[in-house]
């Protein structure tokens, strides 16, 4: 049980990267008060713990109804994984790729809107996270309790990335943007040796089925 939870938390802390989000939280958000900057943190990880547990929820529920083998959407995973963990190691940061907004449109911009994204959209829930949380939660595969544990490490994980936002101003200071894209790259290797496994896994089940 021990091991499956390490791996659970290190394929979602992979895929969210709470680290990752910390420049791009400090890029949109440098010209708000403390208290804006707060609200900011709160309304994005609000809105990104929504978004991947309506994919708990649902995920299996649109496979089904599409009519997709599970070995088949594993497959397609793990490729999805694979090349999102591959921007990681090679692609820009994440601070380098989202754009920054001028003092004029964050003096006529709403929180709210800025907390959609690009913090929570696709920075917190990105495309890499959404698949993954419904490859560990597939109904064929895995029990609810089990379902249930991998939800409350996925908030475990979104917590940690509200901690880490609410106190990003002393992380960068400790860090800094050449911190964050080590520390983003070496879960993009971690994320790619995963994603790999689920793409070799999920050729070998479609066979076994066909």
């Amino acid at each position: 049980m021990l091991t499956v939870l390490v791996t659970q938390f290190v394929l979602i802390w992979a895929v969210i990267d709470p680290i990752g989000s910390v420049p791009v939280y400090l890029s949109q958000t440098q010209r708000l008060t403390a208290q804006q900057q707060r609200i900011v943190a709160l309304k994005a990880v609000a809105i990104a713990t929504g978004v991947l547990l309506f994919f708990v929820i649902v995920g299996q529920v649109l496979l089904e109804a599409m009519q997709i083998p599970l070995p088949a959407f594993q497959a397609a995973g793990g490729l999805v994984l694979l090349l999102f963990a591959l921007t990681m190691i090679f692609g820009e940061g994440k601070v380098d790729h989202e754009c920054k907004i001028s003092k004029e449109e964050v003096a006529h911009s709403e929180l709210g809107s800025l907390a959609v994204y690009p913090l929570a959209i696709p920075s917190i829930a990105s495309p890499g996270a959404m698949m993954a949380i419904v490859m560990l939660t597939d109904n064929n595969r895995y029990a609810l309790s089990e379902q249930i544990i991998t939800t409350l490490v996925m908030i475990s994980v979104l917590m940690i990335t509200l901690l880490l936002l609410l106190g990003a101003n002393k992380i960068q200071r400790y860090i800094g943007n050449v911190g964050a894209a080590i520390i983003s790259r070496v879960m993009g290797l971690i994320l790619a040796a995963v994603a790999v496994n689920n793409l070799l896994m999920g050729i070998k089940d479609f066979y076994l089925l066909t």
